[in-house]
Order: C-alpha cells, then sequence, then structure tokens
C-alpha cells in the first residue's frame, strides 16, 4: 500500500510537471507569435514608407524631365529625354500598382530607381555642358555684333567721306558763273528800266577759271523768268535736261571752252508784252545751273 501511494504521488507530480511545460510552451507559442506579428507589422509599415518615398522620387524625376526640356532646343536630345521620362512614368505606375509586402517587386524597382538615378544624373551634366557652351556661343555672337556694328560704322563713315570728297570732285569739276549782270536795254541800246521801252535783255557774265572741267566745246542755256515765274522763250520746243527735267530756255550759245578765264555775252530781244516786276536770269552748262542773277522794271 505503501508504494502504491508513492506511485501516485510520483504520478501526480509528473503531469502536474507536464501540464506546467504545456501550459509554459503555450505561453511562449503566443507571446513569440504576438512578437512576430508585431515585428510582420513594423516591416510593412516600413515598406509603405519606402514605397511612399521612391513614389515621390519617381514623381520628381518626371518632373525634372520636364524642367529640363524647357531649356534646351537640341531636338535630338529632347526626344531622349521624353522616353526617360515615359520609362519613369512607367515605373512609377508599376510602384503604385505593388503591394507594400511584395517584398520581392519592392526591392526590384528600387533597383530600377537607382538606374533612373543614374540617367538623370548624366542628362543633367550633358544640358549643364551644353549650357555653357550656349553661354559661350552667346557671348561670342555678341562680340561678333559689336564688332560688326563699329564695322559698320567705319564703313558708314567711309562711305560718306567718300560721298563727300566725290561731292567736292564734282563740285570742283563744274563750271560757275561770276560777275553776272542782266541790263535791259532800249531800242537805242542805252539802259532802261520802264517795261514799256524795253527792248532786250543783255546778260554778260564770266566763265571762272577751272583747270578740272574737261575742255571743248561747251554749251551755255540762258533761261529768263518773268515775275509771275513763267519763262520767256521763242518756241516751246527749246528744252534742256535740268535734273532729269526738261526745262525751256530763252537762249543758248556754244562756248569753246579751254580752262581759262572767259567772258560770255547773251541776248534776249523782246517781242512779248512785259509787265512790271522782277525778271531773273539762270545760266546752265552740262546739266548744272552755274549763277543767277536778277533785275526789277518798274
Amino acid at each position: 500500500m505503501e508504494e502504491e501511494k508513492k506511485s501516485g504521488k510520483t504520478g501526480l507530480i509528473l503531469l502536474i510537471v507536464a501540464a506546467v511545460l504545456l501550459a509554459g510552451a503555450a505561453v511562449y507559442l503566443f507571446i513569440d507569435s504576438q512578437n512576430k506579428g508585431r515585428e510582420i507589422e513594423e516591416m510593412t509599415q516600413l515598406f509603405e514608407i519606402e514605397k511612399e518615398e521612391m513614389e515621390n522620387e519617381y514623381s520628381g524625376f518626371a518632373v525634372q524631365y520636364d524642367e529640363m526640356k524647357v531649356h534646351i532646343s537640341n531636338d535630338s536630345l529632347i526626344r531622349q529625354l521624353d522616353r526617360e521620362k515615359q520609362r519613369t512614368q512607367q515605373l512609377l505606375e508599376e510602384l503604385r500598382q505593388t503591394k507594400a509586402t511584395n517584398a520581392a517587386e519592392i526591392t526590384r524597382l528600387k533597383k530600377e530607381l537607382t538606374t533612373v538615378r543614374t540617367v538623370m544624373r548624366t542628362y543633367v551634366r550633358q544640358i549643364d555642358s551644353l549650357d555653357q557652351i550656349n553661354k559661350q556661343l552667346a557671348k561670342e555672337n555678341t562680340r561678333v555684333k559689336q564688332q560688326y556694328q563699329e564695322q559698320t560704322k567705319v564703313v558708314e563713315k567711309l562711305t560718306i567721306d567718300k560721298e563727300k570728297a566725290e561731292e567736292k570732285v564734282a563740285l570742283a569739276s563744274q563750271l560757275d558763273a561770276a560777275a553776272i549782270t542782266v541790263t535791259p536795254h532800249n531800242k537805242r541800246g542805252k539802259e532802261e528800266h520802264k517795261v514799256k521801252n524795253v527792248t532786250q535783255f543783255v546778260v554778260n557774265f564770266t566763265i571762272v577759271k577751272n583747270i578740272t572741267v574737261q575742255t571743248g566745246e561747251k554749251t551755255v542755256y540762258l533761261r529768263i523768268t518773268k515775275p509771275d515765274g513763267e519763262p520767256l522763250v521763242k518756241d516751246a520746243s527749246n528744252t534742256f535736261k535740268y535734273e532729269n527735267v526738261n526745262l525751256e530756255y530763252s537762249a543758248k550759245k556754244y562756248i569753246e571752252y579751254t580752262g581759262e578765264q572767259q567772258e560770255v555775252t547773251m541776248y534776249w530781244d523782246v517781242e512779248e508784252y512785259l509787265s512790271a516786276g522782277t525778271y531773273n536770269a539762270y545760266l546752265f552748262v552740262d546739266g548744272v545751273m552755274i549763277g543767277e542773277q536778277s533785275v526789277t522794271l518798274n
């Protein structure tokens, strides 16, 4: 009996120990599962945060590609940037559709993001280089423009100087009349200023010496205008060219010009009614007016 009691106590103790061990194991498993659950939850939160950061970075790169295109004009480079932008947007869309718990896909897209960063840095350096070249070209263009403007000013000045020199030469090569007098005469050949008695105008002048003028026969045209501006003419067909206009002349005279000073006299016989007032006499040679003078009749 005594042995049976001892055996029963031993079995009870073993049972209690087993129960305690089982209970401990259950508690351990429960605690372990709780810890693993928290770890999974924490990992999931970390993946969510990482996923959001990756999405923001992908979106930023897409915007940056658009901003880079604004500062360049190279069509080939713009097309390359468009392709990279489309690729970045495609990866962004894949990331948005990926669950944060899909570690493998998140890892892949993270590697793709690294590649996108590298490509972006390459284009940034390339565009910076182009920008420096463009700035240098712009600076050079400004310098060339300034040189061109300076040269243009020099050419314009030379042109003006040349025109002035040509004008001086032209003036120097023209005949000139001096000591011009317009004297009205009566029928006795005396000077007369009463308009009703005037029968002739006598015009005297001196052709000035000019060795630069080509010598030879010259035609001198005399044009006398009445107080109303109308010319005194014998025939309406008596005209000469002056500044691309045909002017009527009152008289003409041929002279042999030798380059030396020469005295000339021309006449106009009055055969029409004259009114009181101022009469102007103009002298022309080689299409140039060489002098003028006036006289007043009363």
